[in-house]
Formats: structure tokens, C-alpha cells, sequence
């Protein structure tokens, strides 16, 4: 019987109870953070999830022809890649990330985009999984057989520059931004030269790190709490932050919490704050 997930987070446990379940995929969406610093101490060897495989958010899962970074493919071209990953249509996935909670949420959002349902995010990520004495492996070079994975494409889950600034104006709309308070504030520089310091208008701050507790989620009935708190009349949500990695985070918290109105605005920050007569507020 193929492995059904009716959760969008699932816990280290669960992992470790069906992972040697024949539909189950489980994807290292692994990326570094754009705000971290360089140094020169000696990098951790990587190792990964036994079985898992590399879902490539930067250079195959974003387009490379693109003016901003984390583009999201065509549905053609995600449908073309995923079966090439060997991803079918009964597959279950579980998707984590190095870091613990932070860019397996944005390729969790890419297949609920792409109107795949059967799928949720390691709770904790390779440090719970780690911290628990899993079994890990050195990242194995397999060649997939094609998957049939088609796309059902949801494109009401995804918001492009045009659609931001009529939602600034829209009283039915919530803009909240995923980056630091700093960066939203105006007062810590952004990670790219090239972009303006300060946040999209009528836009509420709400840190992604803020609903993480050494690397997971909080409960749902706290995530609940954080989004009635800012969100008292339960507007529709349009999630943003510095290029659509941890804007995705937000959609995951939305989902766990039970909201389902949100979208991601693709080229959030990057886009806006690089985009000449665009209102910004510092």
C-alpha cells in the first residue's frame, strides 16, 4: 500500500519508521544562507539521510535565465526535472535541509505550486535526525529511473511584482516579510549590494526565526497564536522575504497553523529592492 502523508511536518520519528517504505522519496534541498558569513574554520564533511537524494533548489529547481535568484520553473520544466529525479505520481516525499528549517520549506512550497499534496518537511531537519544517532551516509551518485510525476499547477499560490503592489493597497491583503527586523527596518544592510535597504509598504515584519525553536516549529496552536496576532481579521497572506527561500517557511507555518489563504511572492526583496519606482519604506 503507497505511503500516504496527511501532514505537511512530519517528526524525525516518523521518518525513521517509514523510511525504508518502497514510495518514499526523501530530498536534501540543501542551500547555503545568503546572510552567512565566510570564515576559515574547517567546513563539517557532508553527509545526508541514508537514501535520500539532492534536490537542487539553485542550478536544476530555479531558473537559471532569470534576473532574480530562486526563480521558480515553468511547470513544464519542474515536471521535466522531477522525473528526472525519478519522482512519480504516488511518491511520497519528505523534504529536509542541512540548517535544520530553512530552504526544504521553499521546495515543499515548489511541488504545493506544482499540485503535489503528498509531501511534508523533516520537523528539525539533519540536525534532529543527527542528533538522534540516524542513519546517515556520505551524498551517493545514483542515476534515478524517470519518474511519471506530473504537474498540477496551483498558480493562486504564486504572487509576482504586480500583484504586491495592488495587494498594498487591497485591505483584504497581508504582507508579511520573513526577513530579520533589521533588514526590515532599514537599519542592517541587505546580504546584496545591489538591492535598497527598507520593506515593501503597509508590509508587518515577521522574522522566520521567530516561530523556530532550536530548529523546529512551534507547536500549531502557537503558530495559530503568531498569525491571529498580526492577522486579527484573517486577511489573505502574501509571504515575502530577501529572494523566496524563508517566505516559504511562512507558507509552512500557515499550513501547519490551518490557514491555506497564503501565497509566496517569487522575487520578494531582491526583486522590489532592486526595481526602480517601486514605493519602499524605511
Amino acid at each position: 500500500m503507497s505511503l500516504k502523508i496527511d501532514n505537511p511536518l512530519v517528526s524525525v520519528d516518523w521518518l525513521k519508521g517509514h523510511l525504508n517504505n518502497d514510495n518514499l522519496i526523501v530530498l536534501d534541498c540543501t542551500i547555503p544562507k545568503v546572510t552567512a558569513k565566510s570564515c576559515n574554520k574547517i567546513e563539517e564533511i557532508k553527509v545526508q539521510i541514508k537514501g535520500a537524494i539532492f534536490f537542487d533548489i539553485k542550478n536544476t529547481f530555479s531558473d537559471k535565465t532569470a534576473k532574480f535568484p530562486n526563480t521558480v520553473l515553468t511547470p513544464e520544466e519542474f515536471e521535466k526535472k522531477a522525473q528526472e529525479l525519478g519522482i512519480k505520481s504516488d511518491s511520497a516525499i519528505v523534504c529536509y535541509d542541512d540548517l535544520g528549517m530553512y530552504s526544504s520549506p521553499r521546495v515543499w512550497w515548489n511541488f504545493k505550486l506544482m499540485g503535489f499534496d503528498n509531501i511534508a518537511v523533516l520537523n528539525g531537519g539533519l540536525p534532529k535526525w543527527k542528533e538522534y544517532d540516524l542513519p546517515t551516509e556520505f551524498p551517493q551518485k545514483t542515476q534515478s529511473s524517470k519518474g511519471n510525476f506530473k504537474v498540477n499547477y496551483q498558480p493562486d499560490k504564486l504572487k509576482y511584482t504586480k500583484d504586491v503592489l495592488i495587494a498594498i493597497e487591497n485591505k483584504d491583503i497581508l504582507i508579511a516579510d520573513a526577513r530579520s527586523k533589521g533588514r526590515f527596518y532599514g537599519t542592517s544592510p541587505e546580504p546584496r549590494k545591489e538591492v535598497k535597504s527598507g520593506r515593501i509598504p503597509n508590509s508587518v515584519s515577521l522574522p522566520y526565526s521567530s516561530i523556530i525553536d532550536d530548529d523546529l516549529f512551534k507547536s500549531k496552536e502557537e503558530l495559530k497564536l503568531v498569525f491571529n496576532t498580526i492577522n486579527p481579521k484573517n486577511k489573505n497572506f502574501i509571504f515575502s522575504c530577501g529572494s523566496g527561500i524563508t517566505a516559504s517557511v511562512l507558507a509552512l507555518a500557515a499550513e501547519v497553523s490551518g490557514n491555506k489563504n497564503y501565497a509566496v511572492y517569487d522575487g520578494s526583496w531582491t526583486e522590489w529592492g532592486s526595481t526602480e519606482s517601486l514605493p519602499i519604506e524605511i
